[in-house]
């Protein structure tokens, strides 16, 4: 299952926008994990993790949404999570918050730019309207390429 190629069925489709569900889940809880359990982190850090974690669930549900459209059958969330974290690492930890932060919103954007010029790639007709799906995820993933600039921005700000 690779977002290097062109999508060629719904059934694909669903698995990598599954893919794109458990990436989401795994900023979400990181983002949330670190606002919640990292003690040497000021105000604006938290807030920045708190509303990346709110966008993140947000994502997820409008991915869900997409999945449930194309009626395609899925594949058990175990599945995608393993391949979620041996493509995307989502289990490594990295040295700081806002790194760690700043690689998260990173893989959500490649990931979301990869899926995209897949679909665009491809000349399957989609169980949903090609248009529609493919403004959503390039909302999904500017929204992402915010949250990379923010998390940079503070960065730098803190050197």
């Amino acid at each position: 299952m690779s977002v290097q190629t062109p999508v060629s069925s719904d059934h694909q489709l669903a698995r990598l926008l599954q893919i794109g569900v458990v990436l989401e889940e795994v900023v979400e809880a990181r983002a949330a994990k670190h606002a919640e359990e990292s003690e040497d982190i000021d105000e604006e850090i938290r807030a920045l993790l708190a509303e990346a974690a709110e966008e993140s669930a947000d994502h997820r549900r409008r991915i869900e949404a997409l999945v449930e459209a194309l009626d395609a059958e899925t594949i058990p969330f175990g599945e995608i999570q393993t391949l979620v974290e041996q493509r995307y690492e989502s289990d490594q930890d990295f040295d700081g918050v806002l790194y760690d932060q700043l690689c998260n919103e990173e893989t959500a954007y490649k990931f979301y730019d990869d899926l995209i010029e897949s679909i665009e790639a491809s000349d399957a007709a989609f169980g949903v309207d090609r248009e529609e799906l493919l403004e959503e995820l390039a909302a999904i993933r500017e929204e992402e390429e915010t949250g990379v600039e923010e998390v940079a921005a503070l960065m730098e700000e803190r050197e």
